[in-house]
């Protein structure tokens, strides 16, 4: 087994054939071919579907294995770079969308900045979405909201975010600015989606409270919650970041009895941070703190 073989692989899961994967890996199909066929004899498995171009259930496994090898060697050639006093390579972190929106510029200019020979990748997605490219290594750390429970993953916390009701300007709740959780009974929302982590939190603090919300929809993304209740669709529970502009003929009022949301970082538990990833994280840290603001609704996290 060698590096090419895992590269070949790794190529077909992403663009989903052999002359793709080729053209990626500049290279032909036939020296593509040949990679994964003696792979395939020395594990004693098929590992890609010649038919579809789909990896197999044993090539799916392979190839989780084959990104953390390569992020490791990425990683390798970024640390012995960094012992030579320039952080050079790529680093690749994942954010919630409402998240991202306010954290993304501080870090794009703060890494050029410090570190300008680190290509900084981010992606943005849910909490639900971003873990797996982390865990498969595909990403160095991802901003989500907490609690995280995968036991191959560890997190810190960065930040406490208020939750506030969005309505329009004409209701009576946002001409009081000020409403109590018991007072949203029966209330009709644009909800996140059963199961999600922000969904939860919303529940619990409901239960507690023997208060039940009424769904007008359920939607997976925060920013498309916003995007809709922002549009008209409905009123909304929403983060103070994600509900911070376009609000002209919107109010934000405040829910006594929500918690806080708790956004945090994580990373793989096993393994080392890459230079390029560890000038990220201290970037991070302090592109947090120096926008931690409680008028706005984002305070340092609990405990702090």
């Amino acid at each position: 087994m060698d590096l090419r073989q895992l590269q070949a692989l790794v190529a077909i899961a992403d663009h989903r054939s052999f002359s793709a994967a080729a053209s990626a890996l500049h290279t032909v199909q036939s020296n593509v071919s040949s990679h994964i066929a003696r792979l395939e004899r020395e594990l004693g498995v098929q590992l890609v579907d010649r038919q579809g171009g789909q990896l197999t259930e044993e090539g799916q496994a392979v190839v989780e294995r084959a990104r953390r090898i390569g992020a490791e060697l990425d990683a390798a050639i970024a640390d012995v770079a960094a012992l030579r006093h320039e952080v050079v390579g790529s680093a690749r972190i994942g954010m919630i969308g409402t998240t991202a929106r306010w954290l993304a510029p501080p870090l794009l200019d703060q890494m050029a900045s410090l570190h300008p020979r680190v290509h900084l990748v981010i992606a943005d997605g849910t909490s639900a979405t971003l873990e797996p490219h982390l865990v498969s290594g595909s990403l160095d750390a991802i901003v989500v909201n907490l609690p995280q429970t995968n036991p191959e993953l560890v997190a810190r916390p960065l930040f406490d975010e208020d939750l506030v009701l969005v309505v329009p300007c004409d209701h009576p709740y946002a001409k009081r600015g000020r409403v109590a959780l018991t007072e949203l009974d029966g209330f009709r929302l644009l909800l996140p989606a059963p199961g999600s982590v922000f969904r939860m939190e919303i529940d619990d603090a409901c239960r507690d409270a023997g208060v039940t919300l009424s769904p007008r929809a359920e939607l997976d993304g925060v920013r498309l919650i916003a995007s809709l209740t922002l549009r008209g669709y409905g009123p909304a529970i929403l983060p103070a970041t994600g509900a911070s502009e376009g609000l002209r003929d919107f109010a934000r009022v405040s829910v006594e009895g929500l918690p806080r949301r708790k956004v945090g970082v994580v990373l793989r538990r096993r393994g080392r941070p890459s230079a390029p990833a560890r000038a990220l994280l201290e970037v991070l840290d302090g592109a947090v703190t120096a926008n931690i603001d409680p008028l706005q609704g984002l305070h340092p996290p609990s405990g702090a």
